[in-house]
C-alpha cells in the first residue's frame, strides 16, 4: 500500500507532466509525498526530513547574493578561506579539514577506504548510506547491534573488545535514528584498538555546547580517526550540499585526489563560511530545540498506541503498535502531512516512524492528525496480536 505515487506537475501554459516515483529510502523527498498525497510538492509539511524549521541565517542569503558575481569564475579549488574558518571555528589547521558536497560525497571516500579493511562494522540499525559506500567499493557492512536504549553509549564497549587494527568502524553521534548521544568516553577505546573509526557528527550542531561529545579535538592524537560534519541540517540549507571531514592531512589529502574537482560551488562555500559564524542563530537554535523537543516527545508520549524515544538531536524515533506505512499513507492522503517510515533500517521494520522537530504550531498539527488516523488501525494490529495470544 502506498509504494508509489505519481503527481501533476504544469510546465508553462499548457504542458502537464506525470512524475512517478518509487517509495524513497530517505527522508526529504517530496515529489513522491505529493504523488501520494494528491498535492504539490510545496502542499506536504515534511517531518521526514531532520531539517532545522527555523531557516538560514539572514547572513547566509545575504553571501549567497554577493557570492552571485563570482559565478564566471571557477571556486578556489583549494577552498583555502572556507578550510580556514573551518578550522578556526573547530581549533584545527586548515589542512586538517575537507569541504565535500555534502557530508553524502565525503561518506563515499570514507566508505572507500573502509572497503580496504579486513572487516567493517556499522552499529545497527544505522544509516544506510554507509552501507551504499562500502558496496561501491567491494566490501560488506558487518551490523553490530545496539539497544534502542543505551545509556552513555554502553553498547559500544563490546565492540571495542572485537576490534582489531585491520578493521574499521562506522559511528554515528548522535545516533541515526535513535538519537541517543554516546559519550566521548564510551568512543575512545575503539580508538585505542587502531582500527580505522569514522565518527558521523551529521546532528552533534544540535547539541548544546555544555553537552557536545564531539572527538574533533582528538585528530592530532589519533592518524585512524576521520569526523564527518554537516551544515545543511542545523542551517537549512539541504539544496545546496555542505559538508567536511576533520583528519590529518595525509589522508585528506588522499581523499582529494580521487574525487572531481570542484566538488563545493561558489554558492555554498560562501554560505557555510557565513553560517558558522553565525553566533546568534546558533544560540537561537539551542534556546528552541529543548523545548520543543521535549514537548514533541510529552505528547506523542500522550497518543495510544506510540512509544517515542528520548534523544538529544532534533528527531525523535518513535515505536508505533500499528503499521507504519499504513500510518504515512493516511497522513498523506487526508492531512498532507509525510513522516519517515524506517524500512530502510531493517532491524526497526514497520513498526516505527521517526519524526524532525519542528515549530510548536506544525508539531500540534502531526500530534492532532496522528490522534485522529492511529485508532482505527490499531484495531486489527490489537486482534492480531491477541489472537496470536490465544493460539499459543
Amino acid at each position: 500500500m502506498g509504494l508509489s505515487g505519481g503527481a501533476l506537475f504544469r510546465l508553462g501554459s499548457d504542458m502537464v507532466v506525470e512524475q512517478r516515483t518509487v517509495r524513497p529510502t530517505h527522508g526529504g523527498n517530496l515529489a513522491w509525498a505529493a504523488g501520494v498525497a494528491g498535492c504539490e510538492p510545496e502542499g506536504v509539511l515534511d517531518f521526514s526530513a531532520s531539517i532545522s524549521p527555523l531557516g538560514s541565517p539572514r547572513a547566509v542569503a545575504d553571501a549567497i547574493q554577493g557570492a552571485i558575481a563570482t559565478l564566471s569564475a571557477y571556486p578556489n579549488p583549494d577552498y583555502q578561506q572556507l578550510r580556514q574558518v573551518l578550522g578556526a571555528w573547530h581549533g584545527v589547521a586548515a589542512d586538517w579539514v575537507l569541504p565535500g558536497n555534502g557530508a553524502a560525497e565525503l561518506i563515499t571516500w570514507a566508505g572507500r577506504e573502509l572497503a580496504g579493511r579486513e572487516r567493517v562494522y556499522a552499529l545497527a540499525p544505522g544509516f544506510a548510506d554507509y552501507g551504499r559506500a562500502v558496496r561501491a567499493f567491494g566490501a560488506v557492512l558487518e551490523p553490530w547491534p545496539i539497544s534502542l536504549l543505551v545509556a552513555e553509549g554502553k553498547g559500544l564497549e563490546a565492540l571495542a573488545g572485537r576490534l582489531r587494527t585491520e578493521d574499521g568502524v562506522w559511528l554515528n553521534n548522535p545516533h541515526n535514528p535513535t538519537g541517543q548521544l554516546f559519550g566521548r568516553d564510551a568512543i575512545l577505546p575503539l580508538l585505542a584498538t587502531g582500527a580505522l573509526v569514522v565518527v558521523d557528527e551529521a546532528f552533534m550542531d544540535f547539541v548544546e555546547p555544555g553537552r557536545q561529545e564531539t572527538v574533533i579535538d582528538w585528530v592530532g592524537q589519533f592518524e585512524n580517526l576521520v569526523v564527518l560534519r554537516s551544515l545543511t541540517k542545523f542551517y537549512c540549507l539541504p539544496g545546496l550540499r555542505l559538508g567536511y571531514a576533520i583528519a590529518q592531512p595525509e589522508r585528506l589529502q588522499r581523499w582529494q585526489q580521487w574525487r572531481d574537482p570542484w566538488p563545493v560551488n561558489a554558492l555554498a562555500e560562501a554560505a557555510a563560511i557565513a553560517a558558522v559564524q553565525a553566533v546568534a542563530f546558533q544560540q537561537k537554535t539551542w534556546d528552541w530545540l529543548g523545548p520543543a523537543r521535549q514537548a514533541l516527545f510529552e505528547g506523542l508520549g500522550q497518543i495510544e498506541g506510540l512509544e517515542p524515544l528520548p534523544g538529544a538531536a532534533n528527531f525523535l524515533l518513535v515505536r508505533c503498535e500499528a503499521s507504519v506505512v499504513v500510518l504515512q499513507e493516511q497522513l498523506l492522503k487526508q492531512h498532507h502531512i509525510l513522516i519517515r517510515d524506517c524500512l530502510s533500517f531493517k532491524e526497526l521494520g514497520d513498526h516505527y516512524f521517526r519524526v524532525a522537530v519542528r515549530l510548536q504550531e506544525e508539531n500540534e498539527r502531526l500530534m492532532g492528525a496522528i490522534a485522529q488516523e492511529l485508532p482505527p488501525l490499531l484495531e486489527p494490529a490489537l486482534a492480531s496480536a491477541e489472537s496470536g495470544r490465544l493460539e499459543r
